[in-house]
């Protein structure tokens, strides 16, 4: 392979690897890979306009103060997804605020930050958030380019059915399956014959298969587990008073309440809960879920003795219990993706296998059946002469 093609699919690889994260970041509510920031409320720091590295919390470990984070806010700009730095740890959470604001983000009515709402933490070198000048400006120019777009083809056809960031993600979806349909297909002359005369032989490379496969497998494997987890923020209000509502908790004591699990698929389910704010107790952390199985995990929380709005979290990650309960559970405490990754490769060996016995001694798969009609016309003409 040439250092050309080479470059061409490292490149094109790097630009699917930024759509999916822009993709994920639009159907999650919050950063993926690649961010940027719609305020100035960060000035000087970061500019309006510019873009970050979001590294998953998850990842990112614990949280202290200077770190910048990626927050779901309750109260600051309307309850949108925000990106302040943590100023103070309290018991009851991070104190945040941007640097150009004049004063903290709980000082304007936000309850304080717990970990369960911190989706990202900005990455940083020697101290410093590394920025991406002007992303975001190039995001929203190309924004308003869809948004012009969408107007001239509701006035050519009459009002679309697709909203502007529905249309984004079709345009840009097409787009990047042209792109990659280019680097497939290659982009020197010999390339683009050797396709054109597969496609003209009805014979296709059995490793896109095998590729294409487990790619579908993974993301469905990994959608079935990663789907029904995640994290489940409660609120609570610590009162002088008392109440039935087990989220309302006079200061400084403790109610319970159930949260269910269900496990709708096939295939039982190994499920791990752990709190991830400060107060908050789970009975047992660990269930095991067969095939259309509920159960109820008893959860505890415990008032602030200041009276006020708090919010608590707990997250689940789920995981096909197709490995043993043992080894899921010791990755499990390394960390939390481990488990994803080795059922993944698992579940992988059976598509291994078959593509192995079926690819046949030559590595290509046929389409369809050569004409043996016209081979047949073709010999008849040639006995003639």
């Amino acid at each position: 392979m040439s250092i050309r093609r080479v470059l061409t699919v490292v490149g094109v690889a790097v630009v699917m690897l930024l759509a999916l994260s822009l993709l994920a970041g639009h159907l999650l509510g919050y950063p993926v890979l690649i961010g940027h920031i719609e305020s100035g409320s960060m000035e000087p720091t970061m500019d309006e306009g510019d873009g970050f590295i979001p590294i998953p919390h998850a990842i990112a470990g614990d949280v202290s103060s200077g770190d910048v984070v990626v927050f779901q806010s309750d109260t600051v700009e309307d309850g949108a997804t925000t990106t302040h730095r943590v100023v103070d740890e309290q018991d009851g959470g991070y104190i945040t605020q941007g640097d150009n604001n004049p004063f903290t983000d709980q000082g304007a009515g936000e309850a304080p930050i717990t970990d369960g709402e911190v989706k990202a933490v900005a990455l940083t070198l020697n101290g410093d958030v590394v920025t991406i000048p002007h992303l975001g400006t190039t995001v929203e120019s190309l924004g308003g380019i869809v948004d012009r777009l969408e107007g001239l083809l509701a006035g050519l056809f009459g009002s679309p059915q697709l909203g502007s960031e529905q249309l984004a993600l079709l345009l840009f979806g097409l787009g990047l399956l042209a792109l990659t349909g280019s680097v497939v297909l290659g982009t020197d002359g010999r390339e683009r014959a050797r396709s054109r005369a597969r496609s003209l032989s009805g014979v296709i490379d059995a490793r896109y298969v095998l590729v294409g496969c487990l790619v579908v497998l993974w993301l469905g494997a990994t959608a079935g587990m990663v789907g029904p987890g995640g994290t489940e923020t409660y609120g609570i209000v610590s009162t002088e008073g008392d109440s039935e509502n087990p989220t309302i908790i006079p200061a400084g004591e403790t109610d319970s309440f159930d949260a269910e699990l269900y496990n709708g698929g096939f295939i039982p389910t190994v499920s791990y809960l752990s709190p991830q704010s400060p107060g908050v107790d789970i009975d047992t952390e660990k269930h095991r879920l067969s095939h259309n199985e509920s159960v109820n995990a008893t959860i505890t929380v415990t008032a602030p003795e200041e009276t006020g709005y708090y919010p608590r979290s707990i997250s689940e990650h789920r995981y096909f219990a197709i490995l043993p309960e043992p080894v899921i559970e010791g990755t499990y405490d390394v960390h939390p993706w481990i488990p994803y990754v080795l059922i993944n490769a698992v579940i992988s060996v059976p598509v291994l296998i078959l593509w192995v016995v079926f690819r046949g001694p030559t590595g290509q798969i046929r389409l369809r059946r050569r004409d043996h009609h016209r081979t047949r016309g073709l010999v008849s003409r040639l006995r003639g002469n």
